[in-house]
């Protein structure tokens, strides 16, 4: 009993968990990675919070919100699975040698672009940054159609678990963690898996939560179910486009300049994703923000002004 709390004391000790030593129990390492996916899932982390937002504020509902997170989490489970699979191989030491963040934002972007497209019915394939920003694009005829016309698409949830697969092999430090320290103590390859399981179940847990949390931003007061469909939808729609589009430019950037992903500021916060403000710092506010805020804004603007009486 005295053994097991000894194990507990330590799991929650924060330089045991970002510095594990090697010779740890298969229960201890599936233990840290479980804890590390919690760690990674409730902090902003560019691969996971604009993705989650994104299909959450679609959803416009807790439980929706709650499956949006689930959906894009389980995608990334199964590529963490995977990775540290490649880790206790050893064929994951090519990210010693070559940095993928720059094509991985580029395919998660693309992704995205593509999503939005969808949603919004091809209606902003142009890049109409007037529609984003507040001035008029469609003109006064589109203004006075009713509500149930200018609907767009469902979003579509299946996308969030590739975006999940896609968006996984973004390399930080917990996936430095879990991927060159605890997969290489794992017995054998049958437990390979295991820590990235793990991880990614943490991230699940964490990403269900805020789901639901994105998702009932859409809880306006007033507002009809099918109103705040509109809203969440439309949100959804212009968010993944103009953030994947975003995400695209950072993703090219990178690829061609590679030092641009080390800049950073240090915050002196020992924990990741919070330990230091760079790029992957300003594409999450960027698109969860501004991109995602102003969206949301934008687009319960115009559902008001559609459900006024003229004159």
């Amino acid at each position: 009993m005295e053994c097991r709390s000894r194990q507990v004391t330590r799991m929650i000790n924060l330089d045991f968990l970002l510095n594990p030593p090697k010779g740890l129990a298969v229960q201890t390492v599936v233990g840290i990675a479980l804890v590390l996916g919690l760690l990674h899932g409730i902090t902003p982390d560019e691969h996971t919070w604009p993705i989650t937002f994104s299909y959450s504020v679609g959803s416009y509902s807790t439980r929706g919100g709650m499956k949006s997170g689930f959906m894009f989490s389980l995608g990334f489970t199964v590529q963490r699975a995977l990775l540290t699979t490649l880790g206790f191989l050893g064929l994951a030491t090519v990210y010693r040698v070559y940095s993928l963040d720059g094509p991985v934002y580029l395919a998660v972007g693309s992704l995205m672009f593509v999503a939005g497209s969808y949603i919004l019915k091809g209606r902003y394939i142009h890049l109409p940054i007037d529609s984003l920003i507040g001035r008029e694009h469609h003109g006064r005829e589109a203004e006075r159609l009713p509500l149930h016309e200018t609907e767009v698409k469902n979003v579509p949830l299946r996308m969030a678990a590739l975006h999940g697969a896609v968006a996984g092999w973004g390399f930080g430090a917990y996936a430095t963690i879990i991927t060159f320290v605890l997969a290489p103590q794992m017995p054998s390859l049958l437990y390979a898996p295991l820590p990235g399981l793990a991880f990614g179940l943490g991230t699940m847990c964490m990403q269900v939560v805020l789901g639901s949390l994105f998702a009932n931003l859409m809880r306006v007061k007033g507002m009809t179910v099918e109103q705040l469909k509109h809203v969440g939808r439309s949100t959804a729609g212009r968010v993944l486009y103009y953030g994947g589009a975003a995400f695209a430019a950072v993703g090219a950037l990178v690829t061609s300049f590679p030092f641009l992903d080390r800049l950073a500021v240090s915050t002196g916060n020992p924990i990741p994703n919070l330990d230091t403000i760079g790029l992957s710092t300003l594409l999450v506010v960027t698109v969860v923000g501004v991109i995602g805020l102003g969206s949301m804004y934008r687009s319960y603007a115009e559902t008001v002004k559609k459900r006024r009486p003229e004159g």
